[in-house]
């Protein structure tokens, strides 16, 4: 694993332990097996890591985290039965003591900005070096968050920007099935993922696209995520 790291710290959080002395328990989620092996080769037992579990979906994900209780989870953002974003809210909502870094090779805005808005702690790029990825998780096991800094601020101005009355113009609200796609972008999923996931066509799902935009008055998919969480705050 080589490269170079994309992030930077930006962000401290409390530590999981005032003295760490005990390994890190981490859990592995990826849906190719090939990459978890040599994950688990470069991290299990090496400088004060234990791989406690690995996941090849989110659904294994969810359960593996209620199972094994790791302090950080190790995720892709594209998961075979849904998206690691998903997931990433799903385990927080359960279990807010973990800590999640998404190892990816997906590197747009949109996710990224969907990882944050999720609370993610981290977001490294598959070809960081092994040992910038020790350290990142390392960063993260003792309370700093591995996040691009100039998105993380993106993130919080659009959302704080977005006052609540700006919802569509009267006669113009989301239809039902406008409101599930808005949901899917927010989870950092493709126009294909959301075809699959609805049973539409990609052509449909671009129409619905459109429309959403015009009604919410906006032109990126990463807006479209800020807003969805600022309309459930």
């Amino acid at each position: 694993m080589r490269g170079h790291a994309s992030y930077s710290t930006c962000r401290k959080r409390p530590p999981l332990s005032a003295t760490r002395t005990k390994p890190i328990r981490l859990l592995l989620v990826d849906d190719h097996e090939v990459v978890r092996v040599g994950l688990r080769t470069v991290l299990h037992n090496n400088h004060g890591i234990t791989v406690v579990g690995e996941g090849g979906s989110k659904a294994a994900a969810v359960r593996a985290v209620k199972r094994f209780r790791p302090d950080i989870v190790l995720m892709d953002v594209r998961l075979p039965d849904g998206s690691g974003i998903d997931a990433c809210r799903a385990i927080l909502a359960r279990h807010p003591a973990t800590r999640i870094i998404f190892l990816t090779s997906y590197a747009d805005d949109e996710s990224v900005l969907a990882a944050v808005l999720a609370g993610a702690h981290g977001y490294v790029l598959k070809d960081i070096d092994s040992s910038l990825l020790i350290r990142s998780i390392r960063a993260v096991s003792t309370g700093q968050s591995i996040l691009n800094p100039a998105i993380t601020q993106r993130a919080l101005n659009w959302i704080k920007a977005w006052p609540k009355q700006n919802s569509p113009v009267r006669g113009q609200s989301l239809s039902p099935q406008e409101e599930r796609v808005l949901a899917l972008v927010a989870d950092g999923l493709t126009n294909k993922e959301i075809a699959t996931t609805m049973q539409l066509s990609d052509k449909t799902v671009k129409n619905y696209l459109a429309n959403m935009f015009q009604k919410l008055h906006i032109s990126r998919r990463a807006q479209a995520a800020a807003l969805f969480v600022k309309r459930q705050a």
